[in-house]
């Protein structure tokens, strides 16, 4: 009697049959799974649409999805669910944070999703700048910084005369009117106080704040940097032997009231103006600056030229001539005179 095999029950095809469905199924899962990884990927690391470099302000209220709207409306990212998911992307690269600092920041041309991700986390915004030229005086510089529209705030009381330094000075956006002058009155002091000390042992002044003074002078006498030392010695010379500095910047200050150029020449009358400022007028320093000097006016007023002379005039080249006795100082007067005729001619 031979053996028989017995035939599959009726549940083993089935229990087959289903367990390669799930395989196919969990397989395809798997497929469509890394398939989704890989352009999300992509999406993440290539180009993203943004045609050329943008700047653009990106809030922290909100929270990420309110930056990743901001970011697609200025064509940073292509929709605002991409920054989200770029986020969190790195963060499982373990690329960083998920904190994201908000601010003024500018996007290069084409720049991915993982560098705005970067870019945001660095918080490296946008830097602005101010630059203040040598010689302003305070109303001057107060209407820069109000022009200045990357500033906030207002400027309450205008600041002494002389008490701003001269530079330029970088700052983010919506830095304080008031903080951008406090910090140029603490560059002055500190400037000031540098130069004081390090001054030649035979300047004749009696405190830093006569330094300041005289140095707005010599700012105002020439745009020379060269000359500065020289206008300097010519001012020292006159103070040691009692002559009025004769100084037509402080008169232009007097009759402007520190709010900018004449705009004309001065005439006899001008000169004669009442006022302690008026060096035509009253022997020695005025009772203040005229202006706010730069550090290099206030290093020749702290380091003068050796020399004799006691008077200076324009010479037509943008520079003066300088002279020790009032007779080649006429004839400096007359040279001056003479091309300014044929100029007018």
């Amino acid at each position: 009697m031979t053996d028989k095999v017995p035939a599959p029950g009726p549940q083993s095809r089935p229990a087959s049959s289903l367990g390669r469905r799930l395989f196919q199924a969990a397989a395809l899962v798997v497929l469509v799974s890394a398939a989704m990884a890989w352009m999300g990927y992509h999406r993440y690391v290539d180009p993203g649409p943004l045609a050329q470099e943008s700047i653009v302000v990106v809030s922290s209220r909100g929270g990420l999805q309110a930056m990743g709207q901001t970011l697609a409306e200025a064509g940073v990212v292509r929709g605002d669910i991409d920054l989200i998911a770029a986020v969190r992307i790195s963060s499982i690269l373990g690329a960083g944070s998920q904190v994201l600092k908000p601010g003024e920041y500018a996007f290069p041309a084409h720049v991915s999703l993982k560098d705005v991700v970067a870019l945001l986390r660095s918080g490296k915004t946008v830097v602005h700048r101010l630059t203040i030229p040598e010689g302003l005086t305070s109303a001057q510089i107060v209407a820069l910084i109000e022009a200045e529209p990357a500033l906030s705030g207002t400027i309450k009381d205008k600041p002494a005369e002389g008490s701003l330094l001269p530079e330029t000075y970088f700052f983010g956006l919506n830095y304080g009117r008031a903080q951008m002058v406090e910090r140029m009155q603490a560059a002055m002091r500190k400037t000031v106080d540098e130069i004081w000390q390090a001054r030649a042992p035979d300047v004749a002044l009696k405190s830093p704040e006569e330094m300041v003074t005289l140095a707005s002078l010599v700012e105002k006498e020439t745009g020379v940097p060269a000359e500065r030392p020289h206008i300097a010695a010519v001012f020292y010379n006159r103070l040691k032997l009692g002559m009025r500095l004769q100084s037509d910047p402080t008169v232009i200050y007097i009759l402007t009231n520190g709010a900018g150029p004449l705009g004309r020449t001065l005439t006899h009358a001008d000169l004669a103006v009442a006022s302690p400022y008026n060096t035509y007028a009253v022997a020695g320093l005025p009772p203040g600056p005229i202006a706010n000097p730069g550090r290099q006016a206030l290093r020749a007023v702290a380091n003068p030229l050796a020399s004799d002379d006691l008077y200076f005039v324009a010479d037509g080249s943008g520079g003066h001539a300088f002279a020790a006795t009032l007779a080649e100082h006429n004839r400096n007067v007359d040279k001056w005179r003479d091309l300014r005729e044929k100029a007018q001619r």
